[in-house]
């Protein structure tokens, strides 16, 4: 991918800016503790919408209704519906992390139809997919949730899938590098 808008460098920083990005660093590095992830230099550059972004992702990191693994699972496809190399070498390693195998992630590629989905994972690909599409879930898919998640997981879902497909648009219109470290995206579905 092409470098469109190069990291802000720590000389551009306000004091606010190294002091966010200070304070982000322990809460946004990967699993690996290997550092925050590239895309938040990008945002560096509009350091008014850095704070409440940071705090936004937080809320839905480390204080969210869904199982993480749902979250992730999520992610990953909506990384995948927009076509993302950033966001889904990212929640790659995060949902691996979290519990899904390496056949599983592979697999979010293939979509909902995979055969070997759990209908709780069938239903939440659906759901992303619907989401990605028409920016809302049918009569049938929201049923469904209504039935497995409470009110403020759904609410949570429809955020996941808003959010990435966000940070998605701003690491692909951007040109975010993608770190040596992170997992590429496949090229085609398997």
């Amino acid at each position: 991918m092409k470098k469109r808008i190069p990291p802000a460098e720590a000389k551009q920083w306000s004091d606010e800016t190294r002091a966010i990005l200070a304070a982000a660093t322990p809460a946004a590095s990967s699993p690996d503790g290997k550092g925050p992830p590239n895309i938040l230099y990008t945002i560096a550059h509009h350091p008014t919408l850095l704070q409440p972004f940071l705090g936004f992702t937080a809320t839905l990191a480390m204080r969210g209704v869904l199982p993480r693994r749902d979250s992730e699972l999520l992610a990953l496809r909506a990384a995948w519906n927009c076509q993302s190399p950033f966001e889904w070498g990212h929640h790659v390693e995060y949902a691996l992390a979290e519990g899904l195998s390496d056949e599983e992630v592979e697999r979010i590629a293939e979509g909902p139809e995979h055969p070997q989905w759990r209908p709780g994972d069938r239903l939440l690909l659906t759901a992303a997919d619907e989401l990605h599409a028409r920016q809302q879930l049918s009569d049938e898919t929201f049923a469904g949730l209504r039935d497995a998640w409470s009110d403020a997981q759904i609410v949570e879902i429809t955020f996941v899938v808003g959010n990435y497909t966000m940070l998605s648009m701003v690491a692909n219109a951007t040109g975010v590098p993608l770190e040596e470290r992170v997992p590429a995206m496949p090229s085609k579905v398997p």
